[in-house]
């Protein structure tokens, strides 16, 4: 028997997911969570096989809980509506044993379980092509700029807060505007978020 564990805030889809799950004859659904910090606990209570995790939740996202549960011996398998390759690239470095969207069939869920039960690695075909599409293009020091850019900070506290004169950092915005395609800051901190290039 397949012991699992379902993370996800939207409780309809939540109790839809575990009676889909639970009609399977080599399933059963041993605790049912509406975010990463529920699901931990439950991981910790009831020991399942794998715990199934939507991303964006409250208190604790999936991708947090992910990472939390690496090496812990039980499965993650991200069920989400973001294809974002950002949210891709953070799962795979989790650990995640599966990346499957919500709009898969239903009778792939199952399938994709047993897979990942086997000792594959189950991820959807969308992703692959837009993880290896695109990746980031800000090295290091910009994605520095960019967050301290996203937290509200002006030019003259972003030179403070790393070190640089203020002509750097406008020759550093002036390069994550080029990359990113974009014409102001906010739009550089939109693009980023909607890429899922946030970690």
């Amino acid at each position: 028997m397949i012991r699992i564990v379902i993370a996800e805030d939207q409780r309809m889809l939540l109790g839809a997911l575990a009676s889909l799950l639970d009609l399977e004859e080599d399933m059963q659904v041993v605790g049912k969570a509406s975010n990463g910090e529920e699901a931990l606990k439950l991981v910790s209570l009831h020991k399942p096989d794998i715990c199934i995790m939507d991303i964006e939740m409250p208190v604790k996202s999936g991708l947090d809980a992910a990472e939390e549960l690496k090496g812990s011996g039980c499965r993650v398998m991200i069920l989400t509506t973001f294809a974002r390759p950002g949210y891709f690239e953070r799962a795979l470095r989790a650990g995640a044993h599966g990346y499957l969207l919500k709009d898969s069939p239903s009778e792939e869920l199952a399938s994709s379980i047993r897979s990942i039960m086997a000792g594959r690695r189950i991820y959807s075909p969308e992703l692959m092509d837009e993880a290896y599409g695109e990746s980031n293009p800000l090295t290091e020091r910009e994605k520095e700029v960019l967050l301290l850019m996203a937290d509200g900070k002006n030019t003259k506290e972003i030179a403070s807060a790393l070190y640089l004169t203020t002509g750097t950092v406008r020759n550093y915005i002036s390069a994550i505007l080029d990359k990113l395609d974009v014409s102001n800051r906010i739009e550089a901190i939109k693009r980023i978020k909607e890429k899922g290039w946030f970690q």
